[in-house]
């Protein structure tokens, strides 16, 4: 009999499942995770042979809630563009999985989850986490769904680095990777933003060393600045200038004095105002820690990257963006050239683009393209054809 995991289309399964209750699950820095909660979502439907499940990893401000309508906010999922009923990543003929990371705020286990041991949120008593935990996590949960094997895992800037995470830990389970926008490790310039986004949180008076939730209070302040400073490495100069230059926002002249006189300050304050709303001030914290620790040569190649990836049978289609200048093209052809040092099944295209690093949220055709072409020819490869 046909196992169908998930739902039709207009009913996508939203789920919660608690994983580690037999085996806890050991965490880079030793701490142990059992009986732990990981949310998730699903789009289509699994096969008979299991074979067209797709993996989406988020980014830091990601979610499960990739395609169709987010129920909390009302507004398209974040890759609304990509994934659907006859859209590009087809949920008429893949199973798409999205999981909410180890960390994250959205029904997964994190420093806003209860602890049970204490009945309180987790606050800074969460332990540090790291992208290979997330993708450790993911795999129970694979596990837990009955996917053996992945046709493909995808994601986007930090969803790029458990892409690299996936594709080398579990080199037997992923057929094809799809590691966009991203880097094998943070460049020092990277660390620092974070840091100073960490800093704006924790200097907020209500922070309350992290513990925000017993003193019914919430570092508004600190969170919104984060996210300012991070949303500016999401854009490009050129995007900037053309959205915005240097227009007023709702005047005619200059108001000598520090409100937000340029609509590009009123555009940051609503992306900071919006971003509280939804998201967790120590998870922001957690997460960026675990992009910073990231580094695929360290933790895999002894030092090396090409020796992280020797022996893959993966599929990569590695994919960077001309003016993103967070994670730059240098950083997606230093991958390339360490999957070419192993004779690695590798493709690369860098897109012509002025969106800078949040391109591959947004409409480009280009990109769809590459994307398309490359999903099209893997699934052939991997005997997928038409809507099986």
């Amino acid at each position: 009999m046909e196992q169908n995991i998930g739902s039709d289309n207009s009913k996508e399964e939203i789920s919660r499942v608690t994983l580690g209750d037999v085996t806890p699950m050991r965490l880079d820095c030793g701490f142990e995770l059992k009986n732990f909660g990981v949310a998730y979502k699903t789009y289509g439907k699994l096969n008979k042979k299991k074979t067209n499940a797709i993996l989406v990893c988020h980014a830091l401000s990601g979610d499960q809630f990739v395609s169709g309508i987010n129920p909390f906010s009302g507004r398209p999922g974040w890759w609304n563009l990509v994934i659907g009923p006859n859209k590009l990543i087809d949920t008429e003929r893949f199973f798409v999985i999205c999981p909410n990371i180890i960390g994250g705020c959205m029904g997964t286990i994190g420093p806003k989850e209860i602890n049970c041991d204490t009945g309180q949120p987790w606050g800074l008593d969460f332990p540090v986490i790291t992208i290979s935990d997330m993708v450790r996590a993911q795999a129970l949960l694979l596990d837990y769904l009955g996917v053996d094997k992945l046709f493909c895992a995808i994601g986007g800037s930090m969803g790029g680095m458990q892409v690299l995470e996936w594709a080398v830990a579990y080199p037997d389970r992923v057929f094809a990777a799809i590691p966009i926008a991203t880097a094998s490790h943070h460049s020092a310039q990277n660390i620092a933003f974070h840091e100073v986004g960490r800093q704006a949180i924790m200097a907020d008076k209500d922070w309350c060393g992290g513990n925000y939730f017993n003193h019914d209070c919430y570092p508004k302040r600190g969170l919104g600045i984060a996210r300012m400073i991070a949303h500016i490495t999401y854009l490009s100069e050129p995007a900037l200038q053309s959205k915005f230059g240097r227009r007023l926002q709702d005047r005619d002249t200059i108001t000598f004095g520090f409100d937000a006189d340029f609509q590009v300050e009123s555009y940051l304050r609503y992306q900071g105002s919006t971003f509280v709303d939804r998201f967790d001030a120590n998870s922001y914290l957690y997460i960026t820690r675990a992009m910073d620790y990231f580094d695929l040569a360290e933790r895999h190649g002894n030092g090396t990257l090409a020796e992280a990836f020797r022996g893959t049978n993966t599929r990569f289609c590695v994919i960077s963006f001309s003016s993103d200048w967070l994670y730059q093209t240098s950083e997606s052809r230093a991958i390339v050239k360490a999957l070419n040092a192993v004779a690695a099944n590798v493709s690369f295209a860098e897109i012509d683009s002025d969106k800078g690093h949040d391109a591959f949220l947004l409409k480009e055709p280009e990109f769809w393209k590459v994307l398309s072409g490359f999903i099209d020819g893997a699934a052939q490869k991997y005997g997928l054809n038409g809507s099986q």
